[in-house]
């Protein structure tokens, strides 16, 4: 029956494999846009007396192609002395008519046009002041259209943001995203017209939106067809703790391997310090092979051929089924059903990413065969799991994969339960008669502890990451596509486990641990907005330097082992 199973996998492979294809046409690498925000570019330009556009042609040298405009608020045209605001009661003081609790606005005819139509509030002409009935100070008040327009015609890649706000009104006659714009990049953390007026917003944008890593926008779904761009930017108060070059290499890795089309850059207080970290992007691009340019959004259309990859996944299961000596086809048949209820049209590629895993660890333990076995299963579960999961939405990250935190947990879980034979009544009162020692709780408590890093300890930001191992990163970064930190601690413990005299409780709780790094293999891969050739990579450089690691630590506990024993 096993024999079957495995050659229905291997038979779901090949068209699983061509139903990649799509994805990987639209995860070419670049163009990218270097995008300048023009606000924080502004006190640069205001310190040198020049002009905005003078300033940025300095950097257009240095590779910036790019120019974004945040919508402005009412209180930045007052403070660069391009309007008046003042209180009813000045102005009554003053001699006009004014009404004491309104606030008055006094400028450029264009703009006070532009906000008496704005927003959803009576307004009234006082001679030269526009009224409001409340403080608009705070309220969104378009952009610096003459220098958008200059902008365009220079040739830069312009994107507007514009703010949401629940008074401002939504129609064709604003220019809440200037003609002149090839992006929008939503300001703030909802998108325009966000949450009841998505669709008078929708008619207002006919450009591209852009995704912000790290931050979510609600209503951002409602604009997915104008085109999705993936952003990349770095809080400023974060960049500003990082050199010049520290942060320019985080820019581009986000190119590099995680498909950013937009680098969203702010300059630093200093210009000698923005122009090493644009010379040192410009560096990491080139040599990355990543142009420079009008970036477009990646569209991809799945293959009807991805719906091969359930006969894959079927036959995994059907595999872990006979493979469990223990209750294996009722767990593989609750596994389905929880698929199923839990991720929907995800099913499938959960599934892959909970089963694959654990086959390679219910055969014969033969030395590495195991690990080779091991590996083969998990590269084919990222197969089939790719092919299932590999939408349009969840590449763009706009959809996120469910049950990311599973695919860590619950293969090394049913791999320990594989260790239970049918007489598990009698295993498990001979493990409860056990006598304690104190080396078995710490190798019991050591293996719980590595459990729970693995789970907690996700990406740069989580509380346990160790200053050292972050460093190791940024070096491992710049000579390759970095492993996770899982998959080489795992792959390293399969000689320590197979090629070694171990007893058997020590052998499975070694290979229970290895578990977790195989598992990572299906984990890393169900991050589907990092492009399919990065996780490879990845993948494969995390098994043969965790192999090579393995076995220097075959021969390092044999030394010791001989030494002990003197």
């Amino acid at each position: 029956m096993n024999r079957w199973l495995n050659l229905l996998i291997l038979l779901s492979l090949l068209p699983s494999l061509l139903a990649l294809s799509p994805r990987l046409r639209a995860e070419r690498p670049g163009p990218v846009a270097l995008v300048v925000d023009a606000e924080a570019l502004r006190e640069e330009a205001k310190a040198q007396g020049k002009g905005l556009l003078e300033v940025l042609a300095a950097y257009r040298a240095l590779g910036v192609n790019g120019v974004a405009f945040p919508e402005r608020f009412v209180k930045d045209w007052v403070a660069g002395g391009v309007l008046l605001l003042r209180q009813g009661r000045e102005l009554q003081e003053a001699g006009l008519p004014a009404r004491p609790g309104w606030y008055y606005l006094k400028g450029e005819d264009w703009l006070l046009s532009l906000l008496e139509r704005a927003y959803e509030l009576p307004t009234e002409r006082l001679g030269a002041w526009l009224g409001f009935p409340v403080d608009v100070s705070a309220f969104p008040a378009f952009y610096p259209l003459e220098e958008v327009r200059q902008a365009k015609e220079a040739g830069y890649y312009v994107v507007a943001r514009p703010i949401n706000q629940r008074l401002r009104r939504l129609f064709p006659g604003l220019p809440l995203v200037p003609e002149e714009a090839d992006a929008v990049v939503f300001a703030g953390l909802e998108a325009l017209g966000y949450p009841y007026r998505l669709e008078e917003a929708q008619a207002l944008v006919q450009v591209p939106v852009a995704l912000i890593e790290g931050t979510p926008q609600p209503g951002l779904q409602a604009f997915r067809e104008k085109g999705v761009l993936r952003l990349f930017s770095l809080r400023y108060e974060w960049q500003l703790t990082l050199k010049p070059e520290e942060a320019a290499d985080k820019y581009v890795l986000a190119a590099r391997e995680r498909g950013h089309q937009l680098l969203y850059l702010r300059p630093y207080p200093y210009p000698e310090d923005t122009a090493r970290m644009l010379r040192r992007i410009q560096e990491g691009l080139s040599a990355s092979g990543i142009p420079t340019g009008a970036p477009k959004p990646r569209d991809l259309a799945p293959s009807p051929l991805r719906h091969a990859a359930w006969l894959g996944v079927l036959a995994g299961l059907g595999l872990l089924a006979q493979g469990l000596s223990l209750y294996g086809p009722a767990v593989a048949f609750l596994l389905l059903l929880f698929a199923l209820g839990y991720a929907g049209s995800q099913a499938g590629a959960l599934l892959a990413a909970l089963v694959f895993p654990v086959l390679g660890f219910l055969g014969p333990r033969e030395g590495l065969r195991m690990w080779l076995r091991a590996l083969g299963y998990a590269l084919a579960g990222a197969v089939f799991l790719s092919a299932l999961g590999s939408t349009r939405e969840a590449v763009l990250g706009l959809t996120p994969f469910k049950g990311v935190s599973l695919t860590l947990l619950v293969p090394p879980l049913l791999v320990a339960y594989s260790f239970l034979d049918r007489n598990y009544r009698e295993t498990l009162t001979r493990l409860f008669q056990h006598p304690l020692r104190l080396g078995e709780v710490a190798l019991a408590l050591l293996a719980l502890f590595l459990l729970a890093l693995a789970l907690l300890r996700r990406g740069n930001d989580a509380p346990l990451v160790l200053e050292a191992e972050l460093k190791l990163r940024s070096l491992l970064q710049d000579l390759m596509v970095r492993p996770r930190f899982k998959e080489v601690f795992g792959h390293a413990l399969f000689p320590i486990a197979l090629l070694l005299p171990w007893p058997r409780w020590v052998q499975n709780g070694l290979l229970f641990l290895a578990a977790i790094g195989v598992a990572s293999i299906l984990n890393t891969f169900s991050h589907f907005h990092t492009p399919l050739p990065i996780s490879f990579f990845r993948v494969l450089n995390g098994a043969l330097l965790g192999l090579l690691i393995g076995g220097v630590g075959v021969i390092l506990v044999r030394r010791l082992r001989a030494w002990w024993s003197g």
